[in-house]
């Protein structure tokens, strides 16, 4: 079985599998052992397989167990999906329900594609992505003539209708602590976007005078 790689060349699951983490067959070391021993002090004290209580786990031979594996069917629909670059290919199983779209797609795409999962920065640019996920949303809302209901949305007409205060008196609930900073959390952003949005009106204004 063959998989087309990120250049478009066909490779096995056997070829890739060796070149990625994570996967059976390990990639060969970018330097060799001896020249990490002596790089780095301590590097290899569990190399020798005595050492590593785990070894008898680690041996992959399948037939000593009868465990037996197939590579299973892959769904359709994988080219352009984003995938870590850890892994030689998609599961094959993914959701399709969430499809990337707009900046924050694109976002999520860059840190698919040029940053491991072992750094921050594909982490950081995938928080990012969901801010500006966020913002779109807000930005649909309104275009679409529907925008969002922060009183009803957040909970504030149920705070009188289902007891509000008595259910967080004296029941020892540790999100007590941080309900002052709650409003300030969410209409935050609102009144400094409204904000931003009147001074910008009141320059053009005066920019036309």
């Amino acid at each position: 079985m063959s998989q087309q790689t990120d250049d478009g060349s066909e490779q096995t699951v056997a070829e890739l599998m060796t070149q990625y983490t994570y996967a059976r067959h390990r990639p060969p070391l970018a330097e060799s052992a001896e020249v990490l021993r002596a790089r780095i002090p301590g590097w290899g004290a569990d190399l020798d397989p005595a050492d590593r209580p785990s070894v008898p786990q680690e041996v992959y031979d399948p037939a000593a167990t009868g465990a037996h594996w197939t590579f299973p069917e892959r769904q359709p629909g994988g080219e352009g999906r984003e995938r870590s670059i850890e892994h030689a290919f998609l599961t094959p199983v993914f959701g399709t329900a969430q499809p990337l779209r707009g900046a924050s797609g694109l976002l999520r795409r860059v840190a698919y594609r040029r940053f491991s999962e072992a750094r921050a920065a594909h982490w950081l640019v995938l928080m990012a992505a969901d801010r500006v996920d966020v913002a779109e949303g807000f930005a649909s809302s309104l275009l679409r003539a529907r925008p969002d209901n922060l009183i009803a949305e957040t909970g504030v007409p149920s705070e009188r209708r289902r007891h509000g205060l008595a259910s967080r008196l004296g029941r020892g609930r540790a999100d007590v602590g941080h309900h002052a900073l709650d409003p300030v959390v969410v209409a935050g952003p609102w009144v400094l976007a409204g904000a931003a949005g009147y001074r910008f009106a009141r320059r053009v204004r005066r920019a036309r005078r």
